[in-house]
C-alpha cells in the first residue's frame, strides 16, 4: 500500500525503528481531532452536519486500518512497537475497532443534539476523537506509564464531556463529580504502578513477566499485592464495578446523553481492556491472589446494579445501574481469563470478554441514543417514554431490540454476549459465579420490562411529536440491526475475537 510504504519510509529516514503504519490508527485519530480544532477555529461555522460527519470519517478511517493490521498480525504474528511500550496485536486492533465503532456512532448521535446551541462546533467532536486515542493506547499499552498516559488522556476528555452542557448545571454537576473521584480513582492506579514496579523492577509488561518467573523475596511478595491491589481499586472505579460505582448514576444523568453513551461504550471498553492487560497478561503469577477480588467485584457488581436498577424513575439512572450489572458480567469472564492466565491454553475467558465489550458498545449506545431523541434535555423519567409505541412506533422497536439485548433474551447480540462470559466461568468451573450471573439477569429483566410496559401498554401524558434526526436515525437503526444480526449469526464475530488470546508482550 501507498499509505504502508510512505510511512515506513518515514521511519528509516528518521533513524527511528519505529513501524509507523501499525500506529496509523492512533496517528489518524490524534492528527484529526488537531486538524478539526485548528481549522475549526480558523474557519466559519461548518455546513450542517460536517462536523458530526469528519469525526465519523476519522474514526471510521482508524476502524478500517485496524481491519488491515488485524490481517498483518494474523499473518507475522502479534509484536511490540515503540521500544516495547505498545502491544500489536489483535486484542489492540479489536480495542480499536471498539472504540472507533463508538465514535462513529456517537457523532452521529450528538449532531442535532448539540445544534443550535453553545456548543455546536468542533471541540466536542475533537475530544471524542482525543478520549479514543486515550482508550486505545490504554488498551494497547505493554508499558504501565504507557497506560496511565492513555487512561489520563480518556479520563479528562471525558470530564470536560461530561460538563459539556453549559446551559444545565447537571451537566457540570456530573463533570465535576467524575473530575474529583477520577483524580482520586488515578491516584490510586498510579500508586499502584510506583509499588508494582518496585517488586519487579520494571513496569513494562514482558520484563514483568520474565522478573516474576523467579520471583521468592517474601518481602517484594507483599509489595506487589499491595500494588495489585491499589491498581484494583483504580481500575475498579473506571470500569464502574461495584463498590467503585458510586459516580456511574450522578454522572450518567447529569451528562449529555450522547456523551454518556460514550462512556458507558468506549470507556468501559478501555478499562477492561487495562484490566485484562495488567492482571492476565502482566501479573498471571499472582492469579491465586488477584483472581477471588475479581470474584467478589463480580458478585457486588450484580447483585448491586440489578437490585438497585429496578428501583429507578430515572431512565438514564436505570441505564446507569444496568452498566454496573454489565460490568459484573464482564468480570466474570475476566475471572474465568484467571484460571488459565500465563498458560498456554488461555480458554475462553479473554475473547468472551472482548466480544462483550464490543457487543455491549452498540447495544449501549443505542439505548442511549433513543433516550437522547425522546427526552432531549429533559429528565428522562418514565413518564417521557409513555406511549412512544404510538408516536414512534419504528424508535419504540428499536429501544425494544435494545432492552431485550441488554435482558440477554436469544436471537440478540446480548445473549451472545451474555452466553459467552457464563460459558467461559462454566469451562473453568466457576459455577457459583455463573449460577449469580444468571439470577442476576433474571432481576435485571424486570428493570427492562418497566420500560418496554411504558412505552407499548401506556398512554402518553401528552401528544408531543418525537423529531428523529436523519443522523440519529442512523445510527440507532444501525445498531439495532447489529444487535439482531449478531444474534442471528454470531459465528464470523465469534472465530474473530477468539484469536484474541494470542498477544504480545
Amino acid at each position: 500500500m501507498v499509505l504502508q510504504s510512505m510511512l515506513e519510509q518515514a521511519g528509516t529516514e528518521s533513524g527511528l525503528e519505529v513501524q509507523w503504519f501499525a500506529l496509523s490508527p492512533v496517528i489518524v485519530l490524534s492528527v484529526g481531532a488537531l486538524l478539526m480544532l485548528v481549522v475549526g477555529a480558523l474557519t466559519p461555522q461548518w455546513p450542517k452536519g460536517l462536523y458530526a460527519f469528519t469525526s465519523a470519517s476519522i474514526a471510521g478511517t482508524a476502524a478500517v486500518l485496524a481491519i488491515v493490521n488485524w490481517h498483518d498480525i494474523t499473518e507475522n504474528g502479534p509484536r511490540t512497537l515503540v521500544e516495547d511500550v505498545l502491544a500489536f496485536d489483535t486484542f489492540a486492533m479489536l480495542a480499536t475497532i471498539t472504540i472507533s465503532s463508538a465514535v462513529i456512532l456517537v457523532s452521529m448521535l450528538t449532531d442535532e443534539f448539540i445544534r443550535h446551541t453553545p456548543n455546536d462546533g468542533p471541540e466536542v467532536y475533537a475530544l471524542y476523537l482525543v478520549a479514543a486515542v486515550g482508550g486505545i493506547v490504554m488498551a494497547s499499552a505493554n508499558d504501565l506509564i504507557v497506560m496511565f498516559l492513555g487512561l489520563e488522556t480518556l479520563s479528562l476528555a471525558l470530564y470536560v464531556l461530561a460538563a459539556s452542557n453549559r446551559r444545565r448545571d447537571d451537566s457540570a454537576e456530573s463533570g465535576l463529580k467524575y473530575f474529583i473521584l477520577g483524580g482520586f480513582a488515578s491516584a490510586f492506579f498510579l500508586y499502584g504502578i510506583a509499588l508494582v514496579y518496585g517488586a519487579t523492577g520494571s513496569t513494562n509488561i514482558g520484563e514483568m513477566v520474565e522478573n516474576l518467573a523467579g520471583f521468592v523475596d517474601s518481602d517484594n511478595d507483599v509489595l506487589a499485592l499491595a500494588g495489585i491491589a491499589l491498581m484494583i481499586v483504580g481500575l475498579g472505579f473506571k470500569v464502574a464495578a461495584a463498590p467503585f460505582h458510586i459516580w456511574t448514576p450522578d454522572v450518567y444523568q447529569g451528562a449529555p446523553s450522547p456523551v454518556t453513551a460514550f462512556m458507558a461504550s468506549a470507556g468501559k471498553a478501555a478499562a477492561f481492556g487495562a484490566v485484562l492487560r495488567v492482571l492476565v497478561i502482566g501479573l498471571p503469577q499472582f492469579r491465586d491472589d488477584w483472581r477471588p477480588v475479581i470474584w467478589v467485584l463480580a458478585l457486588l457488581s450484580l447483585v448491586v446494579g440489578s437490585f438497585l436498577a429496578v428501583v429507578q424513575t430515572n431512565v438514564k439512572r436505570m441505564l446507569a445501574y444496568s452498566s454496573v450489572s454489565h460490568a459484573g458480567f464482564i468480570l466474570v469472564g475476566v475471572e474465568a481469563a484467571g484460571h488459565t492466565a500465563g498458560e498456554a491454553d488461555q480458554g475462553s475467558g479473554m475473547p468472551s470478554v472482548l466480544l462483550y465489550l464490543l457487543l455491549y458498545a452498540v447495544l449501549v449506545i443505542g439505548s442511549f441514543g433513543v433516550v437522547a431523541v425522546v427526552a432531549g434535555e429533559r429528565n428522562a423519567t418514565l413518564d417521557v417514554f409513555k406511549g412512544l409505541s404510538g408516536r414512534r412506533p419504528v424508535l419504540a422497536l428499536a429501544f425494544t431490540v435494545f432492552l431485550l439485548a441488554q435482558a440477554g433474551v436469544p436471537f440478540t447480540s446480548g445473549f451472545i454476549a451474555k452466553f459467552g462470559v457464563i460459558q467461559a466461568a462454566v469451562e473453568v468451573e466457576s459455577y457459583a459465579i455463573a449460577i449469580i450471573a444468571m439470577v442476576a439477569a433474571v432481576v435485571a429483566a424486570f428493570l427492562y420490562l418497566r420500560i418496554m410496559v411504558s412505552m407499548w401498554l401506556h398512554d402518553a401524558d401528552d401528544d408531543t411529536p418525537v423529531a428523529v434526526p436523519v443522523s440519529a436515525a442512523m445510527a440507532i437503526g444501525g445498531a439495532a440491526i447489529f444487535t439482531i444480526v449478531v444474534g442471528v449469526i454470531p459465528g464470523w464475530l465469534i472465530d474473530a475475537t477468539n484469536t484474541v488470546s494470542d498477544f504480545a508482550r
